[in-house]
């Protein structure tokens, strides 16, 4: 007889294969369109006592998403998912940022060269286009990783309500003294022709000319020093800032020398000015650096005079000591110069050309003028250092870090111009400034993961200058303001700024450029609108996004959750971008940070550690995981990945992370398929090795929901993956086949087994679900109704836990089965057995005789536990003092359940004769 038939073996129709790249598709669309899965979610957890919403960072609405953009918002899923199965209610709005340079400069490719002729409206129009066409793109491609959220209504930055609520924003600033307009060199993208912040300027290596030129004395600076002929020697890098030159900065606190050749030095530094063979360095007079202050030395490039003055920010870690100062070109030399009322002198155009300025106020000597007139900046440096003649002492090149436009990926310079600043040290905020307000919300109110964030924006915040938000550009929200023709001072009037939100409300931020001054004044007004023009500066894009939380937040037109947010998450690189802009303006508005916590995650590399980049040919593109792996693959891995470093993802590693999840899969099949025919629960004869399973899964999923609650996923995969490979897999399901397999249906003992699975499985699959949304849901179209347990699909899931105890240690039992299969391993090779079923153990243990013999026979794998007898044994080991052999047994193998406790050859044990009688 086959006995196989007579056998209860597993059965599920949850395949064992996901296909997911087949798949994946047509279930994530039945969750947008058929499902509402994301609508679902918010009424199945309403009125629960607690929330969570993480309030997007809004990508920007350009170009294809890669896969740092699926880190992002995957890792967002997650989160908001793991708040949800465990029973929170939650809110996620996604959104785009629509204004800013890139889709004007496409734009402006697209007009091949066209762009002058049209009006404002026009090109803002096509900027508008161009946004919604990726929006769309986007937004796809986001609901293709399985991103659930108010995909319908995601916030976007152009709407005409958002660029009235942007617009609030910064009249309310405006409203408290915050708002500064003034003229101050600033980082500017001739490339771009616009101001840019800080954020948005990144450092990359540039050859420079390192050039030391001399400044002869004046008469009145040679008398004080009792010189003849002296020079100062001042060192710089950026040779076309000279004809804007207007002092030169000595350090207040430091000697200076005049050596034989006549050059002057600061005294710290001659060693290196003789080891650079400037001087021999043979002093003929030491001064203090006050005997100069306010006279002058003669600029060899225009003879126009330079004033000696005393600045904190001349240091003696390299130059001369005598420090170069263009306060139209730098930050320090346009304090330094404010002291002592230089000239903010700024001969340079938008486009980083020497404009008329040159000639105008005799910058360059005469018969040279008329050449330098247009020419770029970065061109004119030979053309200078030719001037300069003898005063040049020398010149070399270098390679330094330096500024480059994050945008157009071209070096910036600094340059004066009139723009509009947020003041981070005007003590408008209650007597606070807005930087003291800041630095407390981040030391006090905002937890930050991981906690080294803290430090980064700290400083950050501490260090930061004045914020530059005016752009010249036509893409973004207009500084909407009217200035006084004759007083040109801005008009902060609150009836007319109302009125112009309102405007702004109805028909969008184009009404600035489309309708006339008088179209925007109130009835009421005492304003002349032929006495008032209009601020035609647009707002920089991180005040738009910087004012996400009040567009989002407190409109009341989106269903995001409250202010302040309980998360803002994004990639580090934030930390001087949107965390710090977002953090400015509420605080400038409101005196409090716009988020209860801060979560930053590390940029993805190739496997070896590498920046992606198209010319390396090591891009991984999201769609590309998914066509091969599967999005799931893909979320894993994000699951598994340490986020607070670089995330490595590589073919490979993507390999790896299938493996992974194989492994949860069949783990998951094996435990639906052997609970098919269980229809209650049997919870009241568990056996040792039951327990002790509910043991074991109790304190790992405590461990994991902990993790997990940490926003540690990296750490809570790593424990669950070991304890479904080692104990339930690896020990567990393996010894419990007999008995799911072999005793009759009713067993208790079996009964008590696949009542243990079914309590496992139900908390396994909502712990996993925030990560494996696709899988658990696919799950449940399979899972017998006592594993469902009421739930229709995945989302009807909540995570409680389990709470189960093993009353003594597990260590002699794991240690030695561990010792039991190293020795099996050598029987065989040596083919004294086949199998573990010809074995019986004899052993001294009592912990081990004391349980049920059935249990611990499946705990081995053999046929049966004695006392020690005087058998002679196949081998033989001990564990903590206790004797453990391995003894063959004497009875025969029996052909259904294949243990050795039939009593004839052929013959069936008992077990399984009584089965039979049922069969």
């Amino acid at each position: 007889m086959d006995y196989k038939d007579t056998l209860f073996l597993p059965k599920t129709d949850f395949p064992m294969r996901g296909n997911l790249p087949q798949n994946e598709p047509n279930r994530f669309k039945s969750w947008y369109e058929n499902r509402k899965i994301y609508d679902k979610m918010k009424k199945i957890r309403q009125g629960c006592d607690l929330s969570f919403s993480i309030h997007d960072g809004p990508p920007y609405a350009n170009g294809h998403l890669h896969i740092g953009h699926a880190l992002n918002k995957i890792l967002k899923d997650i989160i908001t998912k793991t708040h949800y199965f465990f029973g929170q209610n939650i809110r996620y709005v996604p959104g785009w940022d629509c204004h800013g340079l890139p889709i004007e400069q496409q734009v402006e490719v697209n007009l091949a060269g066209k762009k002058d002729s049209l009006p404002k409206s026009k090109i803002r129009e096509l900027c508008r286009e161009h946004a919604s066409k990726f929006i769309d793109i986007q937004r796809d491609e986001f609901k293709a990783l399985g991103i659930l959220g108010d995909w319908n209504d995601p916030y976007l930055t152009m709407k005409f309500k958002f660029e009235a609520d942007i617009y609030r924003n910064l009249c309310e600033i405006a409203k408290k003294g915050l708002l500064i307009e003034r003229s101050k060199p600033v980082f500017w993208s001739w490339a771009a022709k616009s101001a840019l912040a800080e954020a948005e300027v990144e450092y990359k290596e540039k050859e420079d000319y390192s050039i030391y030129v001399a400044f002869d004395l004046n008469e009145e600076a040679n008398l004080k020093l009792n010189t003849k002929n002296a020079k100062a020697v001042i060192w710089t890098t950026t040779p076309w800032t000279l004809p804007a030159n207007e002092g030169i900065s000595l350090n207040p606190d430091e000697k200076y020398v005049v050596t034989k050749e006549g050059y002057i030095f600061a005294k710290p530094l001659l060693e290196v000015l003789i080891a650079k063979n400037l001087t021999k360095g043979e002093i003929i007079k030491e001064f203090s650096s006050c005997e100069l202050e306010n006279l002058y030395a003669i600029n060899p490039l225009n003879g126009r005079k330079s004033k000696f003055i005393l600045g904190e920010h001349v240091l003696m870690d390299g130059g001369t000591g005598l420090v170069h100062t263009a306060p139209g070109h730098g930050e320090d030399d346009y304090f330094i110069g404010l002291k002592y009322g230089l000239d903010v002198t700024m001969p340079v155009d938008d486009g980083g050309c020497y404009d008329e300025t040159i000639k105008s106020k005799k910058l360059i000597k005469d018969e040279f003028a008329d050449d330098f007139v247009g020419m770029h900046i970065f061109k004119a440096n030979e053309k200078i250092l030719e001037i300069l003649g003898d005063n040049l002492l020398d010149s070399s090149k270098f390679i330094h870090s330096y500024p480059f436009c994050w945008r157009t990926h071209k070096p910036v310079i600094y340059r004066a111009t009139k723009q509009w600043f947020i003041a981070m040290d005007e003590a408008k905020l209650n007597g606070k400034t807005l930087r003291e307000v800041a630095l407390n919300e981040i030391n006090n109110n905002i937890t930050f993961y991981p906690k080294t964030g803290k430090n980064r924006l700290l400083s950050m915040i501490e260090n930061r200058p004045d914020w530059c938000i005016s752009r010249q550009r036509d893409w973004g929200v207009p500084i909407a303001f009217f200035r006084d023709k004759t007083t040109q001072k801005p008009i902060f009037d609150s009836e007319i700024l109302d009125k112009i939100a309102f405007i702004f409300e109805e028909k969008g931020a184009d009404a600035w450029w489309d309708l006339e001054i008088c179209e925007f004044l109130p009835k009421s007004s005492k304003y002349n609108p032929s006495n008032l023009e209009k601020v035609m500066d647009i707002l920089d894009v991180w005040f738009d996004s910087g004012s996400t939380w009040n567009a989002v937040l407190r409109s009341g037109c989106y269903d995001a959750g409250g202010y302040p947010s309980d998360m803002y998450l994004e990639g580090s690189d934030q930390h001087r971008g949107w965390f710090q802009s977002s953090l400015l303006i509420s605080c400038a508005v409101n005196e409090k940070a716009p988020y209860r916590s801060i979560l930053t995650h590390g940029f993805t590399v190739d496997k070896n550690g590498q920046k992606m980049s198209k010319s390396l040919g090591n891009v991984i593109s999201p769609q590309e995981v998914a066509k091969t792996h599967g999005i799931e693959i893909l979320r894993l891995w994000v699951g598994l990945s340490d986020y607070s470093s670089d995330l490595k993802i590589g073919d490979e590693i993507l390999k790896q992370v299938s493996e992974q999840y194989r492994k949860i899969r069949n783990t998951i099949r094996f435990l639906l398929a052997n609970v098919s025919d269980l229809e209650e629960l049997e919870i009241s004869k568990f056996n040792a090795l039951d327990l002790w399973i509910l043991a074991k899964a109790s304190k790992t999923f405590d461990e994991v929901s902990v993790a997990f609650k940490n926003y540690e996923f990296s750490k809570g995969f790593n424990t669950l993956l070991n304890f479904l490979s080692a104990d339930l897999s690896g020990i567990y399901l393996d010894i419990c086949k007999d008995r799911l397999y072999c005793d009759d249906v009713n067993e208790t003992r079996r009964k008590s087994c696949q009542s243990a699975m079914v309590l496992i499985t139900r908390e396994l699959l909502p712990l996993i679900a925030p990560t494996l949304t696709y899988t658990v849901d696919e799950v449940m179209e399979y899972a017998p109704e006592i594993v469902k347990n009421g739930a229709k699909d995945a989302f009807d899931l909540i995570y409680k836990g389990l709470d189960y105890s093993f009353d003594e240690s597990d260590e002699i039992l794991i240690n030695s089965r561990e010792k039991f299969f190293e020795i099996i391993d050598k029987l065989k090779k040596e083919k004294l057995i086949k199998s573990t079923l010809e074995l019986v153990i004899e052993t001294s243990c009592d912990e081990i005789l004391s349980k049920d013999t059935l249990s611990m026979s499946d705990w081995f794998m053999v046929s049966d536990i004695k006392n020690i007898s005087s058998s002679i044994s196949l081998a033989e080991f001990s564990v903590n003092d206790e004797i453990f052999k391995l003894v063959k047994s004497s009875k025969f193998k029996c052909p259904r359940c294949w243990k050795f406790d039939s009593q004839e050859e052929n013959g069936l044990c008992p077990r399984c004769k009584e089965v039979m009688k049922n069969v």
